[in-house]
């Protein structure tokens, strides 16, 4: 798999190239990573629904053909986008998405952060009164919040054309996180986000992509 750090890009710019690799490419293509850090921008997926931004403010916000729903991009947050044949991974996409956390986590266990996963709720979480608990989160109460005591460190929206991925994984890493109160995070009402700084973790951008770049090609390297 070929890596490319891409630094700062614009995000439409960006998901246009993508797309264009993706249409372009045929079976012999080898895969490609990019790692990129996107100028502030509000996205919505397919299945956005308007009620869930609640003040863009300044910020654009750019429709996408990804799935899920509206997120936020801005500087700070690493954001991969694995350009991956799964025909020749041999997986389908609920294994692919597996592996997507699978590397977000591997990546927090580095910096001695715990990622969970929420059913039904793709991405990765955090216990914000104790990000390095090992605990297994045992779901809500009944009629309680799921996300009770969880923060979002990590978003995932994908698109597959023709057994190839593109979009991919957004890993906050030191943002300023004010512009997620513009929106329902990922369509999840009081959803709270959190970066790597607000868990106590001292890194910065270009260790994280490096690190979260590894861990992507080693998930997704035949």
């Amino acid at each position: 798999m070929l890596i490319r750090n891409l630094g700062r890009q614009p995000y439409a710019p960006t998901v246009d190239a993508m797309r264009a690799f993706t249409e372009a490419r045929t079976d012999a293509t080898p895969d490609e990573l990019w790692l990129v850090e996107h100028d502030p921008v509000y996205t919505q997926g397919l299945a956005g629904k308007a009620e869930h931004l609640l003040d863009a403010g300044a910020i654009p916000v750019v429709p996408t053909n990804r799935g899920g729903q509206v997120t936020y991009h801005g500087p700070g947050q690493v954001v991969a986008y694995p350009l991956v044949d799964l025909k020749r991974l041999g997986i389908y996409v609920k294994e692919y998405v597996y592996r997507l956390e699978n590397a977000v986590i591997k990546v927090l266990e580095a910096h001695q952060v715990t990622g969970h996963r929420v059913a039904g709720a793709p991405g990765i979480y955090v216990r914000l009164a104790d990000p390095g608990s090992h605990a297994r989160l045992t779901g809500p109460a009944p009629g309680g919040d799921a996300f009770a005591g969880l923060g979002k460190v990590a978003a995932l929206g994908i698109k597959v054309s023709r057994h190839c991925t593109y979009h991919g994984v957004a890993l906050n890493v030191d943002m300023d996180l004010t512009p997620f109160g513009g929106i329902n995070p990922c369509g999840y009402a009081g959803l709270q986000t959190v970066d790597l700084a607000r868990l106590g973790v001292s890194t910065d951008w270009a260790t994280v992509a490096q690190q979260l770049g590894s861990r992507l090609a080693a998930q997704l390297t035949p």
